[in-house]
C-alpha cells in the first residue's frame, strides 16, 4: 500500500491523501487550500495525479477545507463514485453549492470594482460545477464495510460534526485509518470519536496537538461577553462556521438566556447556509446529543434571515444585538458587510470562536490588527475583539493522545497531518514520548510504502 500526500501536511489545510493498492486509486478527502497566499495558489496548480486514474473518493466529512476541491477534481476528469456518510452527503450539497455561488459572486464584484490584479477575475468553480459533483456522491453508513477495487473501507464515527467519520482502509496485507476532523469527547452536542481498531497505521489531525482548550464554562465565557456587550449598548457580531459552530452557538445563546446570564434578546442567523444546516441537524438529532424537542427550543427565538435586503437592514441596528453569520474566519460572504457596519464602532464586540488560519482576516484580528482591508478598502476596527477557544470542535493535545492511546492494538507509525508545523510536532514528541508509538510529519507531496 502506498499513501501520498497531496494536501494537508505540514498546514491546516486543503487535505487530500492519496491510497494506492496495485491498480487501485482511492482518494480520502478533497479539500481547499484556504489561508495565507502561498496555500491558497496551491488551488489553481495541476494535481500530481491524473483525476481520471482515481477509482474513487472516501469523504470523511463536508467542511470545505476536506471537501471544497471536489467541484475541480470532477472537472479534470474525476468520474468515479464519491462516498460519505448520508449525513455528510446532505451537507455536502449544501456547502459546495454555496462555495461555488460565493466565488462566482466574488469574482463578479472583483470585476466590477476593479480591485482584482486579474483581468478578468475568475471562480475557481462555478455553482454548476458543483452541482456535477452531487451526482457522484453515494451515502454509506458507519461500520459497514464497501469494496473498491483492491481495498475495502469502512466509516467509523468521529465526533466533530454532523455526518464526520474516520476511514479505514484495508488492502494488500496493510491497514490504515484517516482520522479526518476529530470531535471532542465533552462536545456540547456532537457525540464522542471513536478510536481506531486494529490498523496498522493512523493518519491524525493535529490541529491542536501543542494546545489544550481552556476549562471554562463555554456558556458562563459567552455569557460574560454578551452581557458586556451589552452594558455598552453594542452589537455582539459573531462569525462563525455554517457548519457546526453556528448550531453550537445557538444552544449555548439558548442557555445563556435560559440562565439568565444577559437579558434575552432575537439572536438574527445571517447565512442561508446555516440555516438549511441547522434543518438538517433537527433531521438528524439522532447523530448528536440534543433529542427532538430540545433542537426545537433552542431555534425558538431565532431570526434566520434569508434576503439580501434582510441583510442590507441589519446593518442598521442598534445594540443589544446578537448577529452570527459566516464565514467563521472571515474569508468571504455576508459577514464581512457586518464587520465593515459594526468593526468602527466601539461598542460593538467581534467574538471569535475557534481557531484563525494565519492570512486570513480572523488571523489578523487575531494577531491585533486595527484595520482589516475588504472590497478594495481598509476598515478601522475599534470594537472589541474577543477570541474564545471553548467552542473548538477539535479535540485538543490530551483529546487527540487519549483517542489515539484507547486504539487496540496499538499502530505500528503515525502520520500527522492537518495542523501547522509546530503544533504537528509538538504532538509528535508526545506521542513518541506518552504512548510510544512512531510519530513523523510527512511534508507536501510525499509518498510513503506502508
Amino acid at each position: 500500500m502506498q499513501l501520498k500526500f497531496v494536501g494537508g501536511a505540514s498546514t491546516v489545510t486543503g487535505s487530500k491523501h492519496l491510497v494506492t493498492q496495485g491498480e487501485t486509486r482511492v482518494l480520502v478527502d478533497c479539500g481547499l487550500f484556504q489561508g495565507v497566499k502561498t496555500l491558497r495558489l496551491r488551488n489553481w496548480r495541476a494535481l500530481p495525479f491524473n483525476p481520471a486514474s482515481l477509482d474513487a473518493v472516501v469523504l470523511t466529512h463536508a467542511h470545505i477545507d476536506h471537501s471544497g476541491f471536489l467541484p475541480v477534481l470532477v472537472r479534470e476528469g474525476f468520474h468515479g463514485p464519491i462516498y460519505t456518510t448520508a449525513a455528510s452527503k446532505e451537507l455536502c450539497e449544501i456547502l459546495l453549492l454555496d462555495s461555488g455561488r460565493l466565488q462566482e459572486e466574488e469574482a463578479e464584484y472583483a470585476n466590477r470594482k476593479r480591485f482584482s490584479r486579474h483581468s478578468p477575475a475568475l471562480p475557481l468553480y462555478t455553482e454548476a460545477d458543483a452541482r456535477r459533483v452531487l451526482r457522484r456522491i453515494h451515502p454509506v453508513e458507519y461500520d459497514a464495510p464497501r469494496s473498491v477495487g483492491a481495498l475495502e473501507f469502512t466509516l467509523t464515527p468521529a465526533g466533530h460534526i454532523l455526518g464526520a467519520a474516520g476511514v479505514a482502509l484495508r488492502g494488500g496485507g496493510t491497514s490504515v485509518h484517516v482520522s479526518g476532523d476529530i470531535g471532542r469527547d465533552n462536545d456540547l452536542l456532537m457525540v464522542p470519536p471513536r478510536p481506531p481498531a486494529g490498523v496498522d497505521w493512523v493518519v491524525m489531525e493535529s490541529t491542536y496537538g501543542d494546545r489544550r482548550h481552556p476549562e471554562d464554562d463555554p456558556i458562563e465565557a459567552l455569557g460574560a461577553v454578551v452581557r458586556r456587550t451589552f452594558e455598552r449598548g453594542g452589537v455582539l457580531l459573531i462569525p462563525a462556521f455554517a457548519v457546526g459552530r453556528t448550531q453550537l452557538l445557538l444552544y449555548c445563546l439558548h442557555e445563556v438566556f435560559a440562565r439568565g446570564l444577559a437579558p434575552a434578546v432575537k439572536v438574527y442567523v445571517n447565512s442561508p447556509m446555516a440555516t438549511d444546516v441547522t434543518r438538517l441537524y433537527q433531521r438528524y438529532h439522532e447523530y448528536h446529543r440534543l433529542d427532538e424537542e430540545q433542537t426545537r427550543g433552542v431555534c425558538r427565538d431565532v431570526v434566520f434571515v434569508r434576503t439580501v435586503q434582510e441583510s442590507k437592514r441589519l446593518n442598521q441596528r442598534r445594540g443589544p444585538a446578537v448577529i452570527v453569520s459566516a464565514s467563521g474566519m472571515l474569508t468571504g460572504g455576508r459577514v464581512l458587510h457586518h464587520l465593515r457596519a459594526f468593526a468602527p464602532d466601539r461598542r460593538n464586540t467581534i467574538l471569535l470562536t475557534g481557531y484563525q488560519v494565519p492570512g486570513t482576516r480572523g488571523g489578523a484580528l487575531v494577531g491585533g490588527a486595527r484595520s482589516l482591508k475588504m472590497h478594495g478598502d481598509h476598515v478601522p476596527v475599534r470594537a472589541e475583539v474577543v477570541q474564545l477557544d471553548v467552542f473548538s470542535a477539535h479535540a485538543d493535545q490530551e483529546g487527540l493522545l487519549a483517542w489515539l492511546g484507547a486504539s487496540a492494538p496499538r499502530p505500528r507509525g503515525v502520520f500527522l497531518v492537518h495542523g501547522e508545523p509546530l503544533a504537528a510536532d509538538h504532538l509528535r514528541l508526545q506521542i513518541e514520548e506518552r504512548l510510544g508509538i512512531d510519530a513523523r510529519v510527512p511534508e507536501h507531496l510525499e509518498t510513503v510504502e506502508l
